[in-house]
C-alpha cells in the first residue's frame, strides 16, 4: 500500500491545495515546533503563511473573498497542518468555526461585514460557550445579556477555555437571553449568540470585556487559551448572530458539529505523525543484533498503530463528506471524533513504548505529541458525550416498534 491517510476521489483543486500545506507543513511547521512549543511561543511567521496561503478563508465562499472550498479539504488541510503541530491547527479551528457560523446563519449584512476579513485573517475568530465549572452542560450558563430600553443589550458573565481567547478580533458568544419568557419555554429557546469586537491582546479588550491571560496548560501550547470577563459589556441588537434572539444554542450546535469533525482531523493528524516516528525510530535503534522493527512485538505494535491511523482517517472522511452534502451528521461527526481521539491516544502511547525511555526526553518530537493527544479526548466534547450523542439517535433508529 502507499502512504497512510490518504484520500479518494479528490478533484484536482483539493490534491493541489493538499500538497500546498504538506509542503509548507514540511518546510516550516516541523523544523520550527518543537523549539516555539516548548517556550510556549504565539507562531507568529507560521500564522502568516498560513494567511498567505489562503487557509483562513478556506472554507469561506468566493463573492466573499475565500476560496469556497469544502468541510473536506478544510479537514485534510487541518490533518495535515495538525501533523506538524496540533496547536497551529487550533489557531484556525475556532475561526473557522464562527466564519462558518456567519456563513450558515449571519445576516447579509453580518456577512459583508465580516466573512471578506476573516478570508485574510485581517478579522481573527474565536467562540466561546463553555464557563467555570460547566463541562459540558451547556444549559446551565449563566452569563446574560439584558435588554434594555433602546433595545441594546448589556452582557455579564465569565467565559471559560477560550482558544484565541488574546489574538482574536471577533468572538461568538452564547449566553442568556430570556426576558419575556416564562419557565414553560425551553432552556435551549433562551440562548442567543452575540458577534463581540474586541481588540487583541489582555486586559481590557473592550469595554466591559476583560481578557485576564493564558491559561498555563500541560500540551496545546504556543496559542492563547483564556477566561474571558463580561462586566456590563454594552452591545447593539445588530451583532445578534442572524438578527434574532433565542436562536443560539442550535447555531452553536451547527458549529460544534464541524467543530468535533475539526477535531476527529486535529487527532488523525497526531497520530499519523506518531507512526511516523514509531516506524522510523524503530529502523533506527537496534537491539540483540538487529533493528527493533525485526522484532514481532514492535513488527505487530506498527501494524495496530497502523491499522487505527487508517480507520480513524476514513472515518474523518465520511463524517466531512456527509456534511457537506447538507445531511446532518452530528453521530457521524460524534464517532469521527470519538475513534479518532481514542485511536490517537492509543497510537501515540505505542509511538511512545517504541521510543522507550528516549520518548520520555523532551529532545524527542513523540513526547509532545504525548501531551497533545491528551486534549483531543476532550476538546470539542469528551468520549463519553460523544457516546450519548450516538446512543441516544441509534436508539430512535432501533426503535422497537410496539
Amino acid at each position: 500500500m502507499g502512504r497512510l491517510a490518504e484520500t479518494d476521489d479528490l478533484t484536482d483543486d483539493q490534491a493541489e491545495i493538499l500538497k500546498a500545506v504538506r509542503t509548507f507543513v514540511e518546510k516550516e511547521i516541523i523544523p520550527a515546533a518543537q523549539a516555539l512549543e516548548h517556550a510556549d511561543k504565539y507562531p507568529t511567521e507560521i500564522v502568516e503563511g498560513l494567511k498567505e496561503l489562503g487557509i483562513f478563508g478556506l472554507m469561506i465562499p468566493e463573492e466573499y473573498g475565500g476560496l469556497g472550498e469544502s468541510l473536506l479539504t478544510y479537514a485534510l488541510c487541518v490533518e495535515e497542518i495538525a501533523r506538524g503541530w496540533m496547536s497551529v491547527s487550533g489557531v484556525i479551528n475556532t475561526h473557522f468555526i464562527v466564519a462558518y457560523m456567519l456563513m450558515k446563519h449571519g445576516t447579509e449584512e453580518q456577512k459583508q461585514k465580516y466573512l471578506p476579513r476573516m478570508a485574510t485573517g485581517e478579522v481573527r475568530g474565536a467562540f466561546s460557550m463553555s464557563e467555570p465549572g460547566l463541562g459540558s452542560d451547556v444549559s446551565a450558563i449563566s452569563t446574560k445579556a439584558t435588554r434594555a430600553d433602546d433595545g441594546s443589550y448589556s452582557i455579564t458573565g465569565q467565559k471559560m477555555w477560550l482558544t484565541n481567547g488574546g489574538s482574536s478580533t471577533l468572538v461568538a458568544v452564547l449566553v442568556k437571553t430570556d426576558e419575556g419568557h416564562d419557565d414553560s419555554v425551553s432552556v435551549y429557546k433562551r440562548m442567543t449568540t452575540f458577534l463581540v469586537e474586541k481588540e487583541p491582546g489582555f486586559g481590557e479588550t473592550a469595554q466591559g470585556v476583560t481578557v485576564p491571560g493564558k491559561i498555563d496548560k500541560m500540551g496545546y501550547k504556543g496559542i492563547d487559551t483564556t477566561e474571558m470577563i463580561f462586566e456590563g459589556h454594552q452591545i447593539a441588537a445588530e451583532q445578534i448572530l442572524g438578527g434574532e434572539p433565542g436562536q443560539g444554542f442550535y447555531q452553536m450546535m451547527d458549529g460544534v458539529e464541524v467543530g468535533r469533525v475539526n477535531v476527529a482531523a486535529r487527532a488523525c493528524g497526531i497520530a499519523l505523525r506518531a507512526f511516523e516516528l514509531g516506524a522510523a525510530y524503530s529502523q533506527q535503534r537496534h537491539t540483540f543484533g538487529k533493528q527493533i522493527a525485526d522484532h514481532q512485538a514492535i513488527l505487530f505494535r506498527l501494524a495496530e498503530m497502523a491499522t487505527k491511523v487508517e480507520v480513524a482517517h476514513t472515518m474523518m472522511v465520511r463524517a466531512a463528506r456527509k456534511k457537506d452534502a447538507g445531511e446532518r451528521n452530528d453521530v457521524e461527526a460524534g464517532m469521527a471524533k470519538m475513534v479518532a481521539s481514542e485511536y490517537c491516544n492509543e497510537v501515540v502511547q505505542d509511538s511512545f513504548r517504541i521510543h522507550g525511555g528516549y520518548g520520555y526526553s523532551k529532545e524527542y518530537e513523540i513526547e509532545r505529541l504525548y501531551r497533545e493527544a491528551a486534549f483531543m479526548l476532550i476538546g470539542e466534547g469528551t468520549s463519553d458525550i460523544q457516546k450519548m450523542i450516538i446512543g441516544r439517535s441509534l436508539l430512535k433508529t432501533y426503535a422497537v416498534k410496539s
